[in-house]
């Protein structure tokens, strides 16, 4: 740190100036700060440097005559999104728009499920078990795998997306005791007739993988329309009963994030859609540079 004149300055936050506090200037000194500022003293114009990672600042002082300006680098911290959307919802396809655009991590359970299964860990083990006896995975379980993908540096650096998690009121107070608190809580709404159509008009391709809609995305030959295959869950009566889990579910996880939940019209098209989403994540990542 360079050394610097002892003398006496006010500072203001969020960069308009306004005198809130007096302080002086050792020779040496480290400040913690949470805002931008400037500032002035007498005649003379201090031109004031901040570097940081977190919110520890280190300064420098240039003393100059005739000038006015103050650099201020701080690196926001990263966004924390969770997703939450009924089957057939295009949770999905928005989830790609937001990581695209913002660069999050994209963590979904079931993904994170079959990765420490096929990889063997101690918790696959354990899951598998469960799997294997046509078991639901214990809410622990998950639980675990959902904490350690947040503690990896990726997550910690860049922010991330929760896709689909947590499902019940017990794995968001989960998260919470272990210090995972979302910025923002997305709801994707959509009308049941709609989601019912959605998911009754879905085949899979099982050559390839790809999934169709029968109405919205149809298979480009007639050799692809007779293999296509129906999921056994994709029928109407199922697809009701998965949907009321669903709401079920939502309406007890809401109570832990309500503050902070943002309910999308989720009938609109893809791009409609996430103009809504990005609205919201611009302007929350707009407020965190001034903060």
């Amino acid at each position: 740190m360079a050394a610097a004149s002892s003398c006496n300055f006010n500072w203001g936050v969020n960069g308009k100036g306004t005198p809130e506090q007096p302080c002086s200037s050792p020779k040496s000194s480290q400040i913690l700060f949470s805002s931008n500022l400037s500032f002035c003293y007498s005649n003379i114009r201090y031109c004031l440097s901040l570097r940081s990672h977190q919110t520890l600042l280190s300064t420098r002082f240039n003393e100059t005559k005739n000038s006015a300006f103050v650099v201020a680098s701080a690196k926001a911290d990263p966004l924390k999104i969770m997703i939450s959307g009924a089957p057939a919802s295009g949770k999905g396809t928005q989830c790609e728009l937001i990581t695209k655009k913002y660069g999050l991590v994209h963590i979904a359970a079931g993904d994170l499920l079959r990765a420490e299964i096929a990889s063997g860990s101690e918790n696959g083990k354990r899951a598998k078990e469960y799997m294997e006896k046509g078991q639901l995975v214990p809410n622990e379980i998950v639980v675990m795998m959902v904490k350690e993908r947040l503690l990896l540096p990726d997550s910690q650096e860049n922010g991330w997306l929760l896709d689909g998690y947590p499902r019940s009121l017990l794995q968001a107070t989960a998260l919470k005791e272990f210090g995972f608190q979302p910025d923002l809580f997305i709801l994707l709404e959509v009308h049941e007739e709609i989601l019912v159509e959605r998911v009754v008009g879905r085949r899979l391709d099982p050559v390839t993988g790809k999934i169709y809609h029968l109405k919205y995305s149809p298979p480009e030959t007639e050799e692809i329309a007779a293999r296509l295959t129906q999921r056994f869950d994709d029928t109407e009566e199922k697809v009701k009963l998965r949907l009321q889990t669903h709401h079920q579910n939502v309406e007890a996880v809401l109570l832990m994030y309500e503050d902070i939940t943002l309910k999308v019209n989720g009938n609109v098209p893809k791009e409609d859609v996430f103009a809504q989403i990005d609205g919201a994540l611009t302007k929350l990542h707009e407020d965190r540079k001034l903060i």
